[in-house]
Order: C-alpha cells, then sequence, then structure tokens
C-alpha cells in the first residue's frame, strides 16, 4: 500500500472539519422569506371577537389602502411588548386590522384595555386555521397587506421600536 494512501482518512477528515467549521463561523441569515410575498391572501372570513369591533376577512382587506395585519394573542408574553410600538404605528396613521389566535373575548378586552387598542378589526382565529394558511408559526407575527390584499412583507417576532419608522415609510410609499 502507497503511503500516500496512509494519509488519506486525515485528510478527508480535515476537510470535513473545516467545511463544519466555517459553517458554525458564518452567521446564519435571520430573514425569513414567506411564499406569500407577493401573493393575495387567502380567503377567509373571521367573525368578531370583541363587541363592538368588527370581524374579519380576506375581502375587508382589499381595496382599502396598504395597511397591517397582525396576528396576536392575549397570552401572549412578545405581544404585550410589541403593544407599545403598534399603538405608535397607529397614532402616525397606519391602520392595524388583527387575528386574534386560540383565545377568548375577556381576555382580548383585559389586553386591549391595558395595553390599548390599536385595531380597527379582530378576527376570531380560535384553530389558527388563517394564521396557518398565511404561513405564520406563532405570535405576534405582522403582515403588510398592500391596497389589493396583497402581502408585501411578513415581520415574525414582535415588531421592534427600531422598526417602527421604517414600517411607516414602507406603508407610506404604498400609497
Amino acid at each position: 500500500m502507497s503511503r500516500h494512501l496512509l494519509w488519506l482518512p486525515l485528510a478527508a477528515f480535515l476537510v470535513l472539519l473545516a467545511v463544519v467549521a466555517g459553517g458554525l463561523w458564518r452567521p446564519a441569515d435571520p430573514t425569513i422569506r414567506s411564499a406569500l410575498i407577493g401573493q393575495p391572501l387567502p380567503d377567509f372570513v373571521l367573525p368578531p371577537l370583541v363587541p363592538g369591533k368588527p370581524g374579519l376577512t380576506s375581502a375587508t382587506m382589499q381595496g382599502q389602502g396598504p395597511r397591517l395585519l397582525n396576528i396576536f394573542a392575549s397570552w401572549c408574553v412578545p405581544c404585550i411588548a410589541e403593544a407599545p410600538q403598534l399603538m405608535r404605528l397607529r397614532a402616525a396613521g397606519i391602520p392595524i386590522d388583527a387575528i386574534a389566535i386560540r383565545d377568548t373575548a375577556p381576555a382580548v378586552q383585559s389586553f386591549l384595555r391595558r395595553l390599548g387598542d390599536p385595531y380597527a378589526r379582530i378576527g376570531d382565529d380560535r384553530a389558527s386555521a388563517v394564521q396557518l394558511s398565511l404561513g405564520s408559526s406563532g405570535v405576534p407575527e405582522t403582515f403588510l397587506i398592500d391596497g389589493d390584499g396583497r402581502v408585501v412583507r411578513q415581520y415574525v417576532g414582535d415588531i421592534r421600536a427600531d422598526q417602527v419608522d421604517a414600517i411607516i415609510a414602507e406603508v407610506r410609499a404604498l400609497r
């Protein structure tokens, strides 16, 4: 057997080690690219959850101008952290509709009393069926919807204070 063949297993191991180490040192891309970007919202009809607030349908998201669609729950801790940012967006004139996931009317009413109510409409998605059809994997998530009812952007997780100005600019650019 050739002396060079004796070193082959060690060389293969070192190449494998270099590939793994390179993958660990390169930062992961945190961007989530939704399959719905550029696509119309899936058809849905959600009944109202809170008295005095209309429910939500995909049809009501069309012809209304650009708006945000926020998926939230009263039991969601990051949703509590996101509430001040949603109130800032509303104060800036950004329309926001919501889908409440696996929640109850009394809990949502309490949540809105404590943290403010930025929503024009709130649909009740008790089984998370609409949430899943949107490709949402958790709460909170927010979608930017254009005036034709198409998904422009998806914000995974809570909206942070440093994102508010950029979101306002994006919505205004769609007007």
